[in-house]
């Protein structure tokens, strides 16, 4: 089955301003060698008596359908449990590998499916709490296990007797007389072990080796370090003079934020994954903006002693081209490419590069209004990137009379998430959230949800972890702590992370608009998880190629705006007013201000990710900065005012996450839904017939069936680009 080192799927926050986002390396199981656990390096300290009982990973869980044991989990398992899991899985694999029986279809892949439940179920839990709530400990657990997985992943594929099976499954292919849901677990099965190097020769192989294991210790210093720079880039205020224009919760918040770091009587404005910064849009002091914007903006170069990550960038751009080479393949872009929707890196810069005109025209004429804007407030000088947010609110003010901070205490978390949200899917699929408080979790914020069909029975549990903390990584994102699959009578448990300010001390969390459809696109990736009805857990849920995964979590941000859903949510959380009408027209006419500044961000992001990966390793830069700049303006995005939405030393996407040379896939997968969502309103919007189709025909096939295939059979036809450039503002 499908193992996964960083098991979470990336959101709509990082697709706006969105989702640390990091997302699935998926590792597929299969090996033949003698299990290595000594480290190279020298940090890892080996735990003996690893089939200690009181481990909860050793044996399945007994509470409902497997959740995770959290009252009994404790760091000092974790090792021990991968070590068990590791050797497990490998004598599994090498019973397969040394089988003297003809392979088939069930004794090879089926019983590959079925191999390593340990490991399945350590990673399920351990890499979740590294991205939402670690700590030093499990820093330190994940840079031991994270080349241990590397090389356990590498036995797999790299067993020749074990691809020799696979590859005589493959070459008699139509004779075997699969189904189509077997005949796709063949072909992920046999191009995952060929793309990982099988066919190479032995010295290839070793070297191959070297740059898995080398790798996975440099992106796992590299997510660590984005945790270790997001507190040491936080920017403190001395007076509460300095926060005019944010609200008295805002500041509330900032206070305890910096009380909780022991800076009693000072203010702590935390900076978010993004270059840009959602409290810049309420600061006046300019001042205070520029140096919000410049520490968001240059963190991660180590300016005044802190965390440079430009030397592992350059490290894991040069290892990942090395690979690709030995690989057969021009660039790391082109080898990543091969097997989504998109095939070759030349589709995904023609798809960005043909956007850029419209794009560059729609933000300078955006520009030109923020700096009327400005100039109008008595503020001389040229716009500044610190300055558009700002400007931007006052001119959405003016254009539409809707202030943000009129409108969030119409959306209180709770009532966003059971009116809102649930009521959405509900209408939708038919489908009930009901709140249970008898399973544990592993942090007190954290809630869970039994979720049923209309007959009442069970589909699986819905976990929510919806609040900001230290311990947890910017963004939001979507998990599994349990996958759906028949053929381990598995039924999914789900979780989605986010990173929304809690209220101060007695005032309720409110949300904003962007937040609220995160919200709606989280739970997008939470049913494609939930729905599943697939046999092999290698394709359940969010199995599929990158630039499809993220259509279905991005058609259901829509239906937060839909009027229907809005009235049943938008409820001011004081005197339970439904949002009035007039705001609420103008909330959503207001939310498609900017898009030119919006898309611009995010395709210079993109063009930067494919621009690095599309290096030849002798192509590789010696300056992170200049590249990045050259980068920029070789495809004319270089506007000063409109950075990317992340520059290169804090892209987690790309280089600890899992969308390296794919973070185009977000603006590829809005085109499925922006095409789908105006599909589904021509034939009667917000209806069980609609979302039942779109349950059955997308949301249930996980990568069952090809995606493509899946889109035309509830489209009837291939998308459309006219609805995405509605979507985004680009057309009327």
């Amino acid at each position: 089955m499908l193992f996964r080192l960083s098991a979470l799927i990336g959101t709509r926050q990082f697709t706006q301003s969105l989702c640390l986002g990091m997302v699935p390396l998926l590792i597929q199981v299969a090996n033949g060698q003698e299990l290595n656990l000594t480290k190279p390096s020298s940090q890892l300290v080996l735990i003996k008596n690893m089939q200690n009982d009181s481990n909860p990973f050793l044996e399945a869980s007994s509470l409902p359908y497997g959740t995770p044991r959290f009252d009994l989990i404790k760091h000092e398992h974790f090792i021990p449990a991968f070590q068990a899991g590791m050797k497990q899985q490998l004598e599994e694999v090498e019973r397969i590998a040394q089988s003297s029986t003809k392979p088939s279809f069930e004794n090879t892949l089926v019983l590959l499916e079925k191999s390593g439940d340990i490991l399945r179920r350590v990673q399920a839990v351990f890499f979740n709490l590294s991205s939402a709530n670690t700590d030093e400990k499990i820093q330190e657990i994940e840079e031991q296990v994270a080349p241990l997985l590397a090389a356990h992943e590498d036995n797999i594929f790299l067993n020749r007797k074990l691809f020799a099976r696979v590859d005589e499954l493959w070459s008699n292919k139509e004779k075997l007389a699969l189904k189509e849901e077997e005949q796709r677990l063949l072909k992920e099965t046999y191009e995952s072990f060929v793309r990982a190097g099988a066919k190479l020769t032995s010295e290839q192989q070793a070297r191959i080796r070297t740059i898995n294991e080398q790798s996975s210790l440099l992106t796992t210093q590299f997510q660590n370090n984005l945790l270790a720079i997001t507190k040491e880039s936080s920017v403190i205020v001395d007076s509460v003079q300095e926060l005019e224009g944010m609200s008295s919760s805002e500041i509330a918040a900032a206070a305890e934020a910096a009380n909780e770091r022991g800076l009693k009587g000072k203010y702590l404005l935390a900076i978010t994954n993004t270059t840009r910064q959602p409290i810049l849009t309420s600061l006046k002091n300019r001042s205070l903006r520029k140096r919000v914007w410049e520490t968001s903006a240059n963190r991660g170069l180590g300016r005044n002693g802190g965390t440079d990550n430009r030397p592992l960038v350059l490290q894991l751009a040069k290892l990942r081209a090395e690979r690709a080479s030995i690989l057969g393949y021009p660039s790391h872009a082109a080898f990543a490419l091969e097997n989504q929707m998109a095939s070759k890196p030349e589709a995904a810069f023609k798809m960005l590069r043909d956007l850029v005109p419209q794009v560059i025209e729609k933000t300078k004429l955006e520009g030109e209004e923020i700096k009327r804007a400005m100039n109008e407030a008595g503020e001389a000088g040229e716009l500044k990137p610190w300055d558009w947010e700002y400007y931007a609110e006052k001119v959405r003010k003016q254009k539409y009379q809707v202030d943000e901070n009129a409108i969030k205490p119409y959306f209180e978390i709770d009532g966003v998430l059971k009116n809102g949200v649930f009521y959405a899917y509900k209408l939708l699929y038919g489908i009930e959230f009901r709140e249970r408080t008898d399973l544990p979790v592993y942090h007190a914020n954290v809630r869970v949800f039994d979720v049923l069909n209309e007959d009442g029975a069970q589909i699986g549990l819905f976990y929510a972890d919806y609040i900001q903390r230290d311990a947890k990584q910017g963004g939001a994102w979507m998990d599994s702590f349990v996958s759906q699959s028949k053929l381990l009578n598995q039924t999914p448990v789900v979780v989605n992370v986010m990173n929304i300010p809690k209220g101060a001390e007695g005032e309720p969390t409110l949300v904003s608009l962007d937040n609220v459809m995160t919200m709606f696109h989280e739970l997008g990736h939470g049913v494609h998880g939930l729905f599943s009805t697939v046999e092999f857990p290698s394709l359940s849920g969010t199995s599929v190629p990158r630039d499809f995964v993220e259509f279905p979590s991005t058609f259901h941000e829509d239906w937060a705006i839909d009027p229907i859903i809005l009235k049943n949510y938008a409820r001011h959380y004081k005197t339970g007013e439904t949002i009035p009408q007039d705001l609420l027209t103008k909330a959503i006419a207001a939310s498609k201000f900017n898009k030119g500044f919006d898309t611009l961000e995010y395709l210079s992001a993109a063009l930067l990710d494919l621009a690095w990966h599309s290096l030849s390793v002798d192509q590789i830069p010696v300056d992170v900065e200049a590249f990045e700049a050259k980068t920029l303006k070789d495809f004319g995005v270089d506007l000063e005012v409109v950075p990317p939405r992340y520059r290169t030393q804090y892209f987690a996407h790309v280089w600890s996450g899992g969308y390296s040379a794919s973070y185009y896939a977000y603006l590829w997968s809005e085109v499925l839904a922006a095409d789908a969502f105006a599909y589904m309103h021509e034939r009667g919007g917000l209806t069980r017939t609609n979302g039942q189709s779109f349950r059955d025909l997308i949301l249930s096939k996980g990568g069952s069936r090809e995606v493509m295939k899946q889109y035309t059979d509830f489209r009837s036809q291939p998308p459309k680009v006219d609805s995405l450039l509605i979507r985004r503002g680009l057309k009327n």
